[in-house]
Formats: C-alpha cells, sequence, structure tokens
C-alpha cells in the first residue's frame, strides 16, 4: 500500500507492474489474509495502525479479485483502468504533431510489440498491455535467474525506453507541463 501510493504519483508504469506482483503475490498466498499478514505485513516496520491500513489493503485487493474473478489469473479493473488510461495518452501522443520523439520511438518499439503479440495466445490484449507483459516476465525470468537472450534483452530495453517515454509524458500531462 505504502509503495503503491509512492509508486502511483511517480511513476505509474513502476506502479502498474509493481500491482501485478502484489496480485501474484497474493494468488501465490491462496487469497488468504493471514498468510499474508504472516509472510508480509509482519514484516513492516510501521506501527501498528499503519499495519491495520496495509492489511485492510490487502483485504480490500482480495475481495476485489474474489469479485472480478481473477483469482486464478488476470488482472484487477482498476490496474486494466490504468492501460486504459496510458492508451489513451498514446493515441494522443501519437496524433500530436509536436511529439515526434514520442512517435519515431514508438514506431522503433512496434516491431517488437508485434511480435509478442503474434506470439501471445490473447491477441486482443492492448500494445501498452504487450509491452507491460514483456517487462513483467523479463522480470521474473531475471527473479528465477533463468538466461536471458540477447534478442529478447534488446527487445526489452526498446520496450523499456518506450514505456519511460510514455510515463514521462503521463507524469508531465497530470503535473500541467503537457497540454495535448
Amino acid at each position: 500500500m505504502l509503495i503503491a501510493q509512492q509508486l502511483k504519483e511517480e511513476n505509474i508504469a513502476e506502479y502498474l507492474i509493481y500491482m501485478w506482483q502484489i496480485e501474484d503475490l497474493i494468488r501465490a498466498n491462496g487469497l488468504d489474509i493471514d498468510k499474508i499478514e504472516e509472510q508480509i505485513i509482519s514484516r513492516f516496520n510501521q506501527p501498528d495502525n499503519v499495519k491495520k491500513e496495509i492489511k485492510e489493503w490487502y483485504e480490500n485487493l482480495i475481495d476485489m479479485m474474489r469479485r472480478e474473478n481473477v483469482v486464478d489469473s488476470g488482472h484487477l479493473i482498476i490496474n486494466k483502468n490504468v492501460i486504459s488510461e496510458l492508451t489513451e495518452l498514446h493515441i494522443r501522443l501519437l496524433k500530436n504533431t509536436d511529439e515526434d520523439e514520442y512517435s519515431e520511438l514508438y514506431y522503433k518499439t512496434l516491431p517488437f510489440i508485434v511480435e509478442l503479440r503474434s506470439k501471445s495466445p490473447n491477441k486482443d490484449i492492448p500494445e501498452l498491455e504487450t509491452c507491460f507483459s514483456a517487462l513483467y516476465g523479463f522480470l521474473l525470468m531475471k527473479l528465477q535467474k533463468k538466461e536471458i537472450s540477447g534478442e529478447t534483452q534488446a527487445a526489452i530495453s526498446q520496450i523499456g525506453a518506450f514505456l519511460r517515454l510514455l510515463t514521462q509524458k503521463y507524469k508531465d500531462e497530470k503535473e500541467g507541463r503537457l497540454a495535448l
């Protein structure tokens, strides 16, 4: 909760990846708040009232996962809404003739997106979700200490550069420094 709040303000891309990790963490603990409290919340060096807030946050996420039927896989609507919001900004940036740098970076990234989507069983997910899924998969591979090919690293590097710029544009717009 504390990290999520900070990331949402500072870096929307990191926030989304973090929230996907939280979804998987909740699943790994069987949507059991007692396990989550024992394994995660108890380790926070926070006063009891903050730990109580964190527990309530996890309980709310568990409840949402059950109601939205994403217990086994998928993402919460709150996280899908971030993708939608970023997609709307992405489209506006592409349509804006003053955003040459953004368009250029997107079109350099597009072949990687197309390739990833061709390998995905779900071809209907938004382009940006494909990008985030690639980053998340890369993160999981690194955590599992799996070998990562040079081709994959190049793709992730390009996707990362693209999402960093989109994230900066998102922050600029939220702070009133970008008018489209």
